[in-house]
């Protein structure tokens, strides 16, 4: 069956006030959470007047989104509805986020992912066993995981473009689910949350939850939603407001980690491309909308960019956004990918904060096969299923306190890279782990860079050796 792509105008209308205070919809995960970091309600979480939707709804306006932080509305109208609206004395502003413009940018964008999936099966067959162990070695999580922390406890949401077979491969199990969200308008056109076109955004999850013969995620034991906000066909500003629409959402839900791979600079109409000025974490909504999150309790990773050796050469939105995480990619031996996008943000803040394995990464591919292939992509749900383990071993902290255990641990802290494109550096799982904890080890604890611990097993209980000294689980010598 053949759909005709017909693009409808959409805009973003923004209101002055919230004349009504409903009460905030928030889950008991949400209400319980906020309570335990002493998280305050405010205006923000009211959800927007019920009165100023029907009155869009009565011009003939269709409803897309409502965000309760920016007290508006993603709606689709004409041209003369739209002017209509904009002198409503209620309505602070109408700003357009999608016209018909002929796609352009996207089909370029969803090429280059065909290829990547193309070199991802020809590359399968160099793969040997154990194929995640240099991976989750280079940021040292296997010692948290021989602990048995691997996200149990943490709720995280992975936001992407669809996720193709995600709820019938069998390397995730169905019950780490808990619920899905399609964002876009793209099942209008044939496409479906789990179909053909998901192929990233099950690759992405898969470093996370996959488990397989020869193959382990980074927090197996996470509980995760899964979100769509990128739409398959077309690049514009509206694919913003679907991923502020996610992280509001994600608040509502309780979630603790928010991973999403996806990134805006470039669109099919070229005057909303933005200029580099823009990079300042406060010029979009949806770089706005990850800073409020993380002010709402949540960690937030976002992917730097692949564009590195490309003219734009910088980080985009939401990358830009302040008090996240963003991702820089490197090899597993620790040598930054020549595609991962530089920083810093145009007012001057370190980006990417820090860096995980995003050349040759090893996935598993909607056919159920391991495969490697490159992207920031890749390494920022690596690095959010750092976290997650991290959290889980630490369940009391909150959102700042992990994410500056994460940064503190990184191997070039309290430096940071000249070139602008590792950040902090690489973190090192078992040492934010450890860290401010008073143990016998300080020299051990300050040796960022070289902590690698081996692991021994005696008599059913796990030792660390470092240096040629045995060390308990706590950090105390063993005699």
């Amino acid at each position: 069956m053949y759909f005709l792509l017909i693009l409808l105008n959409a805009y973003f209308v923004s209101f002055t006030d919230k004349p009504t205070k409903t009460a905030p919809q928030l889950s008991p995960r949400a209400v319980e959470q906020r309570a335990k970091w002493n998280i305050a309600t405010d205006e923000m979480d009211y959800p927007v007047c019920g009165m100023y939707i029907d009155s869009l709804q009565r011009i003939g306006a269709t409803i897309y989104h409502k965000s309760r932080w920016f007290n508006g509305v993603t709606v689709e109208m004409d041209a003369t509805q739209a002017a209509k609206v904009a002198k409503w004395g209620v309505v602070r502003s109408v700003e357009m986020t999608r016209d018909d413009t002929t796609p352009s940018y996207a089909p370029l964008k969803r090429m280059k992912r065909q290829q990547e999936e193309t070199q991802n099966d020809q590359m399968a067959q160099d793969l040997t066993v154990n194929y995640t162990d240099a991976q989750l070695a280079t940021y040292n999580l296997t010692p948290l995981h021989n602990l048995g922390y691997e996200g149990q406890g943490i709720l995280m949401a992975v936001c992407d473009g669809a996720f193709h077979n995600a709820n019938t491969l069998s390397c995730f199990r169905q019950s780490q689910e808990l619920g899905h969200f399609d964002f876009t308008d793209d099942s209008k056109y044939g496409y479906t949350f789990y179909g053909s076109k998901g192929t990233h955004g099950t690759e992405c999850l898969s470093t996370i939850s996959g488990i397989m013969e020869g193959y382990y995620g980074a927090a197996t034991q996470a509980q995760y939603y899964l979100m769509k906000s990128e739409e398959d066909d077309t690049e514009s500003p509206k694919e913003m407001d679907n991923m502020v629409v996610a992280l509001e959402t994600a608040d509502s839900l309780g979630v603790n980690i928010f991973s999403v791979s996806l990134g805006y600079t470039e669109f099919d109409n070229s005057s909303w491309t933005l200029p580099k000025t823009a990079l300042n974490g406060k010029s979009t909504r949806a770089s706005l909308a990850a800073t409020i999150a993380a002010r709402k309790g949540m960690l937030v990773f976002v992917a730097a960019g692949n564009d590195g050796t490309s003219s734009w050469h910088t980080i985009c939105s939401p990358a830009d956004a302040d008090s996240i995480i963003t991702v820089g990619a490197v090899r597993t031996d620790s040598v930054p990918g020549n595609f991962s996008s530089y920083g810093p943000s145009a007012d001057g803040r370190v980006k990417p904060e820090v860096c995980a394995v995003g050349v040759r990464t090893t996935l598993i591919h909607p056919n159920g096969t391991i495969v490697t292939s490159n992207g920031t992509s890749f390494a920022t749900p690596l690095m959010a299923g750092l976290a997650a383990s991290l959290w889980s071993a630490l369940p009391d902290e909150n959102a700042m306190q992990i994410r500056d255990r994460i940064i503190r641990s990184a191997h070039l802290y309290p430096n940071n890279d000249p070139l602008h494109q590792m950040g902090y550096g690489i973190p090192d799982a078992w040492q934010a782990y450890q860290m401010d904890v008073p143990t016998g080890i300080e020299d051990v604890r300050s040796q960022k860079s070289e902590f690698r611990c081996q692991k021994v097993l005696r008599e059913g209980k796990l030792y660390l050796m470092y240096k040629g000294q045995m060390y308990d689980v706590q950090g105390k010598i063993v005699h």
